[in-house]
């Protein structure tokens, strides 16, 4: 028996096209994303996207939709840390508005108050140098944003 055939027969009972979602941390001038696993357990980091215009950056943002056959979307909505809805939030759930109907796909807001600051910690607890912290902080708030959606949803 070859590796293929232990590999599929392995998979023949496990859900391996789970739909996936995409988690995105939006700022001014990046887009932190993340990705689930094909069985929708954790979050995988993937790119951060310097921003450039809304018709360049929803292009990027297509590819990798089609690229991982993307099924929902969670966009970090940046709440004050009292909860009230900010200039911010307003602005996250216009971009959740726009992409839910340029992708024609269901766009979760999800609170995403501490995120970058966890993952800054995170990475400070590291060891990694300030300059490479800068450059994943986004990707890994990304990532913190999508594996608390997932946790909550799985939780019921």
């Amino acid at each position: 028996m070859d590796s293929r055939t232990d590999r599929s027969t392995y998979n023949r009972g496990v859900a391996t096209d789970h739909p996936r979602i995409l988690g995105l941390d939006v700022g001014s001038k990046t887009i932190g994303i993340a990705v689930s696993d094909p069985l929708g357990i954790t979050a995988q980091g993937l790119e951060t996207i310097r921003r450039q215009n809304k018709r360049v950056d929803l292009e990027r943002l297509s590819q990798i939709i089609r690229q991982y056959e993307v099924s929902e979307i969670v966009v970090g909505y940046p709440l004050r840390l009292s909860g009230a809805e900010g200039t911010q939030a307003e602005k996250m759930q216009r971009f959740a508005k726009d992409i839910g109907e340029r992708f024609q796909l269901p766009v979760h807001l999800w609170d995403e108050r501490l995120s970058s600051a966890q993952a800054n910690r995170v990475l400070r607890d590291s060891e990694i140098s300030i300059k490479r912290r800068g450059e994943v902080v986004d990707r890994l708030a990304a990532v913190l944003i999508l594996q608390s959606w997932m946790d909550r949803r799985a939780a019921g």
